[in-house]
């Protein structure tokens, strides 16, 4: 298969006086993998079916290859697209459910089937062609309707949070065969999802959606590690917020001044956004911070540590040194020396909420 260049330029979509797209603009290159990410209602889904041919915007136009099919009919467009709720007809078997869109436009019927083998050879599921729906699992009714998908050999293929509905261990599972088979295929993907690792582990970059707009793309170790805004990154990975002020292009945070990375805003009180990995703990019997939550993760433990003001913040620690940092245990805190992010003290992503103090110690799993 063939990636196809995909633009969204300009694009608007509203829904009475909702507006789900606000001016997207997007290119998505030949073979690449693109994650939409973001909350609910941030438009991602809106503009890949808008794509699909689904939905239909208000404004704007969608290129493929340099064409305009804004309005060109779904059926069409050439694009394979594949659901969150699968969508296999349960009447047929699996070999005829992969094979239905070969049928509609009137293949052969050994063509149909030779095709239908060779992909579900290719998702490796070879045996199952005469079996129906309601008898496979849900990570396998998935790769069938990936093949469903692909038996028309697309030229851009989406997928609408196919494995949301899936348990988190064939989740893992499917979202690494899927990337297997987009990069062997070399076909243009575009994937909507709300699982941050999810489109950190797949995307070739990954482009975070907000009420519409486009507010960061770029590939998964730029997004999490030079957030274009707070937004950013508070949505993508976790994030501390803790007090400073800012005098000049610089910040004053836990006796540290640091250099200000992006905008500085026009408030002197803020909020320092800080990643967990990037706050150092040393055991001080005289020190401020009090150890109160400690969880073990293996190859890391995640602290929760509560500072002299109430603040609360969580530091990533390696896994071996969670005994001689159990709750219970006064910490100096600091941050690692690097250029911060900064917010107003009241900006917080959308669904985000301050952290408060922890009252009690907890010892987990150490």
């Amino acid at each position: 298969m063939n990636g196809a260049r995909v633009e969204f330029r300009g694009l608007r979509r509203t829904f009475g006086s909702t507006t789900a797209l606000d001016g997207l603009d997007l290119t998505v290159e030949p073979g690449e993998l693109v994650a939409l990410l973001g909350p609910s209602g941030c438009g991602k889904t809106t503009a890949l079916r808008c794509l699909a041919g689904f939905e239909h915007p208000d404004e704007g136009e969608i290129l493929v290859d340099g064409s305009d099919i804004t309005p060109v009919p779904a059926n069409r467009r050439d694009a394979g697209m594949v659901f969150q709720s699968y969508s296999l007809f349960p009447n047929m078997s699996v070999k005829e459910n992969v094979a239905f869109g070969m049928r509609v436009r009137k293949a052969p019927a050994a063509k149909r089937h030779a095709r239908a083998q060779e992909l579900l050879d290719l998702i490796g599921l070879p045996s199952i062609g005469d079996r129906y729906p309601h008898q496979l699992s849900g990570g396998q009714q998935q790769r069938v309707a990936l093949a469903r998908a692909l038996a028309l050999e697309p030229r851009v293929l989406l997928l609408d949070e196919p494995l949301s509905a899936l348990d988190a261990k064939v989740r893992v599972t499917l979202r690494e065969e899927i990337r297997r088979l987009q990069l062997s295929l070399g076909i243009t993907t575009i994937f909507v999802t709300h699982d941050q690792e999810e489109a950190l582990s797949m995307a070739d970059r990954v482009a975070v959606l907000r009420a519409g707009r486009l507010e960061q793309v770029a590939d998964p170790a730029t997004l999490y590690d030079r957030p274009a805004t707070p937004f950013v990154a508070e949505f993508v990975g976790t994030m501390n917020h803790i007090p400073g002020r800012v005098s000049g292009d610089r910040v004053t945070v836990l006796g540290q001044m640091l250099p200000v990375d992006g905008e500085v805003p026009g408030s002197t009180d803020v909020d320092v956004l800080v990643r967990p990995e990037a706050v150092l703990v040393t055991p001080e019997e005289d020190a401020g911070g009090l150890v109160m939550v400690s969880s073990f993760r293996g190859s890391i433990a995640r602290l929760t540590v509560v500072l002299p003001d109430g603040t609360e913040v969580l530091s990533d620690v390696p896994g071996h040194d969670a005994v001689r940092l159990a709750p219970g245990t006064r910490v100096r805190v600091a941050l690692v020396e690097r250029p911060v992010l900064v917010s107003a003290a009241t900006e917080r992503a959308a669904g985000a909420t301050p952290r408060a103090a922890v009252a009690v110690p907890e010892h987990n799993a150490v």
